[in-house]
């Protein structure tokens, strides 16, 4: 299985693809965060088909930061998963764009999401289940916020990913400092004292991003922290 070549639109283009999408609830800056982060795993590094969703071997993305989907509807219909005709309609009623994904209405996406908390540890099951059955291939990326990290349910999983050295587990946060609570040492640290990889880089430089994510972790869970400008800042994406 290869990386998708079909190239329907490019990033410059994604500005243009997530305007077309309005609404109260766009949930703008929390879309915007992950825009960078969501291209570069889409664009050069997932090994993900629209033609072939239901392929065994395929990587799996799983957006658990599912407060502001646009990013993610923009880059699906960028790369050929859904048609660019159904932005417009993102959260109206008889859209299959809702204001957070389900598994089962949107093509490509791993989970329904939208509850805070629940992606890491679904990631963590997924590369068990992947393990289990046998299947070295597959890598399992979730995608958190940093704001997240509050919940207790990331720390079992962090807390468990480790030790049990799932190393097709991948993780990346993307922190614009929505956190309620500190962590001491900084996100990575918290990652790194239960036996994971970590690396924090630049969430608007595509090199940084693709090597961290590319970066090799024999036997270790990867997690990359992307570092955005803060939530309340403006957004250096116009939509």
């Amino acid at each position: 299985m290869t990386t998708t070549t079909r190239r329907t639109h490019g990033f410059t283009d994604l500005p243009r693809l997530m305007a077309l999408m309005t609404g109260d609830e766009k949930h703008g800056p929390a879309a915007t965060s992950t825009l960078d982060a969501l291209w570069v795993l889409y664009d050069r590094v997932l090994r993900v088909d629209p033609e072939r969703l239901d392929d065994p071997e395929r990587d799996r993305f799983l957006l658990s930061k599912g407060h502001g989907p646009m990013a993610y509807y923009a880059v699906l219909a960028a790369k050929g998963f859904l048609p660019v005709e159904w932005l417009p309609g993102f959260g109206s009623y008889d859209s299959p764009l809702g204001h957070h994904p389900d598994r089962v209405l949107v093509p490509g996406a791993e989970i329904g999401s939208g509850s805070l908390g629940h992606g890491l540890p679904i990631a963590v099951g997924t590369a068990l289940g992947l393990r289990a059955q046998g299947r070295p291939g597959p890598a399992v990326w979730v995608l958190i916020g940093d704001a997240e990290l509050d919940e207790g349910s990331n720390h079992e999983a962090i807390a468990f990913a480790g030790p049990a050295g799932l190393d097709r587990l991948h993780t990346i946060v993307i922190d614009n400092s929505s956190a309620s609570h500190a962590r001491p040492g900084g996100i990575a640290a918290r990652f790194e004292a239960a036996g994971w990889s970590a690396e924090t880089v630049d969430g608007r430089n595509h090199e940084a991003l693709h090597a961290a994510f590319t970066a090799p972790h024999p036997g270790r869970p990867r997690v990359v922290v992307a570092r955005v400008e803060p939530k309340s800042a403006p957004s250096p994406v116009q939509t």
